[in-house]
């Protein structure tokens, strides 16, 4: 897997347990951030790479800084 794969594969999931830790659906997260539900579900699988806008909308619509979500914890999902 080339690097920027790989990193929007980590990112993703960071997302996705940052998602499941709040107990939001990726529609309810979808709506908090402004962003479609299908693109939510496309970053949290690694397929999408999301400018730095979309990704602020997203760590605001989680009730994270930007710093928390890219430092979020994978293998303990939780943050540093």
């Amino acid at each position: 897997m080339d690097r920027g794969k790989e990193n929007c594969s980590t990112f993703g999931d960071a997302v996705r347990r940052a998602r499941a830790k709040t107990g939001l659906t990726q529609e309810e997260l979808a709506d908090r951030s402004g962003i479609d539900r299908s693109y939510i579900g496309g970053v949290e699988r690694g397929e999408r790479n999301p400018t730095l806008v979309v990704i602020c909308k997203i760590a605001d619509g989680l009730g994270l800084t930007l710093s928390e979500l890219f430092s979020y914890d994978n293998a303990r999902g939780s943050r540093d």
